[in-house]
């Protein structure tokens, strides 16, 4: 290639010629180039799609001269005659070339291109150029995707680092200005100056990819010894480069040691590669505790980083097909390096010497147990996948994180079981192998079975290829001074090995492995003084449930757990039963502020039963108040119903200033997916009956409804991204004195010029209708919420700040109409959008009809300052059926507001770009 360099433009002009050697058996009549730049051409593309999955709104509201494109393309053969090529507008980021005359098997073929590559901004995927004018180039240029099984593979960028290139030699000539420095992977030479710009020489043989960053000085520093060469700018200022070159020449001899050497001059340990898959966990750490030492912070990025780009460098796999391979082997060399030099070092680092935490399985936790925790969070949400699926199919943790670390786990179970340094040699030999032909997951497969003294398929049948879950438990355990019999249960009949332990006062006495096939049978084994016998104790095996596996060998009770009080949160500690305490703070105007004592047995993980009970002492009306749940939790692993969750909960407050409510809810809730798990459509049926005890009150006029009970069933469809959301209710209501039907639809559009709409239909009507009041009737602006599901502050309140407030519900009208209740039916729109930024004008008309009455049209429309959607929205009415409200009296009284104050709202806004 010849690349001219336009800072001010962030082009490249490029003249390339290509060589294409068919090294396949097949005859080739067109060859795919990847183009992966093109991908940032629009907001149609499959990475603006990934984008809006992932709730990233960057990308959608960038300024065209922030994208990225390739432009000017055309195309000639050996002959100088022009060649046709297609990029369809699906898969813009790829474009296949028409050749002239077939390409033999074992023939060469010649391409000469030139076009523009525009480089887009770095703030999407922190590729590209910064505010500063410097630019980190990734995948800026055309090369031939990599050929397999009789095919092209036709990846699309889906910002994952999984580009497929054929493995190439490449020599570039690079001309930039004159004050701007390069730093790549590349062999280079120095520079040839003139007045205006620099010209650089590049070039590497047997790569599939590298990496470039332009820069006014060059924030690289150079390490080297026998083998290589390292530039890395991690950001480090702490320790000194004498400690990082210690730090640097360890990593490399290790990684040279376990996996190969490595077979390139240069390598690359970047900033941004580290930012882009940090280490989750030691980045989350809040800077003030410094639980680790800054040299053991450089050492865990630098590993992480190097081993990344090593692998991706120089392993010639598909690394979306086979992306399992490359985890599998980062993070078990990460776990063995941390074995070795750091085996007493814990999650939390020095934290866990603080006589305070002492008793938090957190924070006493080894670092390499932290990485079950990660995979098991997903899989007792139901939502891990399997590690042999496409990385592009992978949800967002699962794709960063959880399956990662469970690659990472196999690996070591995979060593632990086989013995003798199994899966090192396997490894090592894999990537020898590599070094002379493209592999694929086959050929790695092969080399650890050929290994292995033992049979392996399960690994590759259940480990790799499914997502079913492990759970082993003790069926019958007898002892005597000198043995234990026992034999072992398989609660999900999955069928891999499973280490059974001794353990004295924590202390292991003996270790036993059993075979998958050894199950159904009874063991007798020497006892050596073991206090208890545990399987999987140091969890080896990826384990959905620890907490069956334990049986004690002395005492009467053989499993009793004492109960561990905790204060706020903690991991999951199979030895005990716990119950963490909270201080909580609640507000409504009639009980005042109520502090109170949250005790529940929600850990991290999931479980299948969980206890909510939070007494609070009410401040203002001098009494107690307070909620109590009570839930079972069922998945189903291979199910579109994944989930059922039954459960109990009450809660009793002020509903008005002299008198209460108590509210009963035995209900059970449904949850559906879709087959996809990237899919972003939900769905939940959800069946209740609540219970109300409410007490008269002086200050409500309508008491004839004190007690009453609702059979409520509700069905949920919701799809939600960036750009598009749609969303459908349908609630039935059953009461001795009413019942009724409605229906709901939401409907967000976030349009190519930035404008974006909103739109809700709500429809409603009774089945019948018995009362005499509107208690039970459809409301138009400030639903009366029998069932209590909503968090009003001031619940009863006709007048003044409380009554302000606004709950989205019923017929969502943000004006106060002279006619607020409908008992026969209601139908109403509201409508929204945006005229800058979080400003919106909102408007909503609607019919209603009450009995007896003809059908009434109302209608009311405004400002909406949505400042943080559903979380604080101020709502500011102009016209409706009062008149010009703007105009009116006491404005004031009539501005809406929405403020929620639970955190898990605002929690939910962060979290949905990951689950």
């Amino acid at each position: 290639m010849n690349v001219e360099l336009n800072s001010e433009s962030k082009t490249l002009n490029i003249q390339q010629e290509i060589t294409f050697f068919n090294q396949s058996d097949d005859t080739l009549t067109s060859i795919v180039l990847n183009d992966w730049n093109n991908a940032y051409s629009d907001k149609n593309t499959p990475l603006a799609k990934r984008f809006s999955d992932e709730f990233y709104r960057g990308f959608h509201l960038a300024k065209e001269e922030e994208r990225g494109s390739t432009n000017n393309l055309t195309i000639i053969d050996a002959n100088q005659l022009f060649l046709s090529w297609e990029r369809t507008e699906k898969n813009p980021d790829y474009i296949e070339v028409k050749l002239r005359d077939k390409l033999l098997p074992n023939q060469k073929t010649t391409l000469h291109l030139t076009y523009i590559a525009k480089i887009p901004s770095d703030k999407f995927t922190k590729y590209g150029y910064n505010n500063n004018g410097e630019m980190n180039l990734k995948n800026w240029f055309l090369t031939p995707a990599r050929y397999e099984n009789h095919n092209f593979i036709r990846y699309s960028n889906n910002n994952l680092d999984d580009i497929t290139n054929a493995v190439s030699n490449f020599d570039i000539d690079l001309k930039t200005p004159e004050n701007l420095e390069i730093t790549s992977d590349l062999n280079s030479s120095l520079p040839n100056k003139t007045e205006t710009f620099s010209n650089y020489k590049l070039s590497g043989n047997n790569r599939t990819d590298f990496s470039l960053f332009v820069e006014a000085k060059s924030g690289f520093i150079s390490f080297k010894n026998n083998a290589n060469e390292v530039l890395t700018n991690l950001k480090e200022n702490k320790i000194s480069a004498i400690q990082k070159a210690v730090i640097v020449d360890r990593v490399m001899n290790y990684v040279n040691t376990l996996v190969g050497k490595y077979p390139h001059e240069k390598i690359i340990v970047s900033q941004t590669d580290y930012e882009r898959n940090p280490f989750y966990g030691l980045n989350q750490l809040p800077s003030f505790l410094s639980p680790f030492s800054d040299e053991f912070i450089f050492e865990i990025k630098f590993l992480k980083t190097y081993l990344n780009s090593y692998l991706k460098t120089s392993l010639r796999l598909d690394p979306r097909k086979d992306n399992w391979i490359y985890d599998g082997i980062q993070v078990y060399a990460m776990m063995k390096y941390i074995d070795e030099n750091h085996p007493n070092t814990k999650m939390f680092g020095s934290v866990s010497k603080l006589r305070l935490l002492k008793s938090y399985n957190l924070t006493n936790l080894n670092f390499n147990e932290q990485y079950s925790y990660f995979y098991m969070l997903m899989a007792r949400k139901n939502l891990d996948q399997p590690l042999g699926d496409p990385k592009n199919s992978l949800i967002k943790f699962n794709e960063q994180i959880a399956s990662k670390y469970r690659a990472g786990l196999s690996f070591r179970f995979l060593d632990d079981y086989l013995e003798h340094g199994t899966v090192n040699n396997s490894i090592h030999q894999f990537y020898v192998e590599n070094k002379e032909k493209q592999v694929s997951r086959t050929d790695f497969e092969r080399i650890l079975k050929s290994n292995a003294d033992k049979d392996i398929n399960w690994f590759f049948k259940t480990i790799i290829d499914s997502r079913e879950i492990i759970d082993y438990k003790f069926s019958g355990v007898s002892k005597t001074k000198d043995s234990i019999t026992f034999s072992v249960k398989n609660k999900t009949n999955v069928l891999v090995p499973i280490p059974v332990y001794g353990v004295k006062k924590g202390e292991v006495v003996f270790k036993k492995w059993l075979d998958a096939n050894e199950m159904d049978s009874t063991f007798t084994i020497e006892r050596k003084n073991a206090d208890k016998i545990i399987l999987n104790y140091k969890n080896e095996v990826p384990e959905y449930n620890l907490r069956n596996n334990w049986k004690k060998l002395e005492g009467f009770f053989p499993n009793n757990r004492p109960v561990k009080f905790i204060f706020m949160k903690d991991l999951e500690d199979p030895y005990y039963n716990q119950v963490l305490y909270v201080p909580t703070l609640t507000y409504n105007y009639y009980d005042g502020l109520s502090p109170g004592l949250r005790l529940h047995n929600k850990t991290i993980l999931e479980k299948p039963f969980t206890f909510d009970i939070n007494p609070s002492y009410s401040t203002k009306s001098d009494n107690l108040s307070g909620f109590a749940s009570f839930v079972v939790n069922k998945n189903y692993r291979n199910s579109t119903l994944f989930n059922v969750k039954y459960s109990a909960s009450g809660s009793f407050f002020h509903y008005a200033p002299d008198a209460t409510y108590l509210k009963i809810n035995p209900m059970v809730q449904l949850r559906i997916r879709e087959q996809s798990f990237r899919d972003n459509r939900k769905q939940l049926i959800l069946l209740r009956q609540v219970l109300v005890n409410r007490e008269k009150s002086a200050f409500v006029l309508d008491n004839s409804t004190e007690n009453y009970s609702v059979f409520n069933a509700k069905y949920f469809n919701t799809r939600t991204e960036v750009t598009n959301h749609f969303s459908f209710m349908s609630d039935v209501q059953l009461s001795g004195k009413f019942g009724k039907i409605a229906t709901e639809f939401e409907y967000r559009k976030l349009f190519e010029n930035n404008l974006q709409i909103n739109l809700r239909l709500y429809a409603g009507s009774f089945l019948y209708n018995k009362t005499a009041s509107d208690f039970f009737s459809f409301a138009l602006d400030h639903p009366t919420d029998y069932l209590f599901d909503y968090n009003y502050y001031g619940r009863s309140e006709s007048k003044g700040f409380y009554s302000q407030q606004f709950i989205l519900a019923e017929g969502g009208f943000k004006s106060k109409l002279d006619t607020p209740f409908a008992n026969q039916w209601i139908t109403t729109l509201n409508g929204s959008f945006n005229i800058w930024n979080w400003m919106e004008l909102y408007g909503d008309v609607g019919l209603i009809k009450n009995k007896n009455q003809n059908e009434k049209f109302v209608y009311d429309s405004g400002i909406r300052l949505n400042l943080v959607t559903d979380y604080f929205e101020l709502y500011f009415p102009i016209y409706s059926n009062n008149g010009w409200e703007i105009a009116q009296n006491n404005y004031n009284e009539k501005i809406r507001f929405l403020v929620t104050f639970a955190p898990k709202t605002l929690i939910n806004l962060f979290n949905r770009k990951w689950f």
